[in-house]
């Protein structure tokens, strides 16, 4: 089996013994009050996900992995996952000081060893990572709004998980589960697919034609913190659970789900998504038309044109493919490798398409998602 990025699945998770006896020395500890984006990277930290991470970046590990996509050890790294706090708790607490890491409902989450404190240039920040400083930029906007002050650190143990909201705890697989399962049904080449929106018919194409050539497939929807306009997710996962139980040899189909927040960084976030799925057990991942992208921000085939400098180091690899669309005149799904006809006989899907329909409660079509798709969608965007 292909192994975690660095070469180890980190454990941050406690047993119940530990967990009983961290729970009475948080209550001691300063606290720091995070939001879901900072909750979520604690368990993607604590749970191997972030693997070889094991805490949030000090200052040296931020701005080498924003200037040279790159850990100070060298390890290929795309994305900062850092700790922004209030100037109030930056001046509270020293290095060497331990902080537990509450969720806004006041439970612990986390208890880290403080390592560094430190400010960043968020324009430079924005500029490496996202490619622009402006501000209608989901990303930037987060990165923005957090502010420039830091913590960096090892995270101790994960106390408590997120609190999760209607989507059933067994979806919740760690790596070091889904990797079992893995292991159990005997496949040698697994192939990720990321999400943040329900599957329409191109996602479906793609998958199936992933299936043609690898044992299974791993559905991976992130369920993370995203942009407000985004689908919900557990609207997502009826979507999901309808397809695979109508559409999909459920034999070759592994659906779990991912924690992480979305960060909207196109080329960076596709190099971070593998990462993330190498350590779930994935040898292959699909790669499609503007991943991880918004708006106009990125080219449309970019982030797969960024992964390939890094295939060596990544191991695991991308599948890539073309921008998939509902062909009139083939009366089938398409790219423009297998199509023969002309443009207008095209109907070019996407999330943002799928959205801009709900929002203004019509119908998906026939083209764009399988009708049980289409059912739940429309029951969820006209509250019916």
């Amino acid at each position: 089996m292909i192994k975690p990025h660095g070469g180890k699945l980190i454990n941050k998770l406690p047993t119940e013994e530990e967990r009983k006896e961290l729970l009475e020395k948080v209550k001691h500890l300063p606290k720091v009050v995070a939001g879901n984006r900072y909750i979520g990277h604690c368990e993607m930290i604590a749970i191997g996900g972030y693997s070889p991470l094991e805490g949030f970046m000090t200052k040296d590990e931020a701005e080498s992995v924003i200037k040279n996509l790159r850990l100070p050890n060298g390890t290929l790294w795309s994305i900062p996952v850092v700790f922004p706090i209030s100037d109030e708790i930056f001046e509270s607490v020293k290095v060497g000081d331990e902080v537990g890491i509450y969720d806004k409902k006041n439970r612990p989450i986390a208890i880290m060893v403080i390592e560094d404190k430190y400010t960043l240039n968020l324009d430079i920040y924005c500029e490496n990572v996202y490619k622009t400083n402006d501000e209608n930029h989901p990303g930037v906007a987060f990165v923005k709004s957090a502010g420039n002050k830091f913590l960096g650190g090892s995270l101790i143990r994960l106390l408590n998980r997120p609190l999760r909201e209607g989507i059933n705890e067994s979806y919740y697989q760690d790596p070091a589960n889904t990797r079992k399962v893995i292991e159990e049904k005997g496949w040698k080449t697994v192939v990720a697919f990321q999400t943040r929106n329900p599957i329409h018919r191109a996602h479906e194409y793609i998958i199936k034609c992933a299936l043609e050539t690898m044992d299974g497939a791993l559905i991976h929807p992130l369920v993370g913190e995203t942009k407000k306009d985004d689908i919900p997710a557990h609207i997502r996962m009826q979507c999901y659970e309808t397809l695979i139980d109508n559409y999909f040899n459920k034999n070759r189909i592994h659906l779990s789900v991912l924690p992480a927040p979305m960060h909207y960084a196109g080329p960076r976030e596709a190099v971070h998504h593998m990462i993330m799925r190498k350590n779930y057990g994935c040898t292959h991942m699909i790669i499609g038309r503007d991943h991880a992208g918004v708006g106009d921000y990125y080219g449309t085939y970019e982030a797969q044109e960024f992964v390939d400098q890094f295939i060596d180091e990544l191991e695991i690899k991308p599948l890539k493919f073309e921008h998939a669309f509902y062909c009139t005149k083939c009366e089938n799904m398409a790219t423009s490798k297998t199509c023969p006809h002309p443009k207008e006989n095209h109907v070019h899907l996407s999330g943002t398409k799928v959205r801009a329909m709900l929002k203004q409660g019509k119908r998906p079509p026939k083209e764009f998602s399988r009708p049980e798709v289409a059912d739940i969608l429309i029951k969820w965007a006209t509250g019916e």
